[in-house]
């Protein structure tokens, strides 16, 4: 019963596909080479500086590169030798959040070692049961 709850409650309030499941493994790829999107993947310095206004978060990203989607940031907090977060307890809730399915939408994927998994709510059988369905 709780299994039906929750996949209710994830498809149908949260309006989510995946499930998050698995844990940190501590690598640092998610604080590294992050593209930040507001409305739309931030290309300038000034679309930036604009957006630190409206959230103290973006003060922990500095740009380390620009590239053909936009500019590519970096977590200042993020300890070069250990991987491990420098303010990990009081990290902010999109880190906490990390990984969301919104990083598939914008073409993004998970690090190969990352210990997270996004495992989708709805299996493939069910899918195909509903869209079969709907052709009758």
């Amino acid at each position: 019963m709780f299994k039906y709850l929750k996949k209710i409650f994830y498809l149908y309030i949260l309006r989510r596909k995946y499930y998050r499941v698995g844990s940190c493994n501590a690598c640092g790829r998610c604080c590294q080479k992050i593209y930040v999107k507001h409305k739309e993947v931030i290309k300038t310095e000034e679309e930036f500086l604009e957006l630190k206004k409206m959230h103290e978060f973006y003060n922990y990203l500095k740009i380390v590169d620009k590239d053909e989607t936009g500019l590519v940031f970096e977590c200042e907090n993020l300890d070069k030798e250990t991987k491990k977060c420098k303010i990990h307890k009081k990290r902010p809730g999109i880190c906490r959040r990390y990984p969301q399915e919104e990083l598939f939408a914008m073409g993004g994927t998970l690090a190969e070692n990352c210990g997270y998994k996004l495992v989708p709510i709805r299996s493939f059988e069910e899918v195909f049961d509903k869209v079969k369905k709907q052709k009758k």
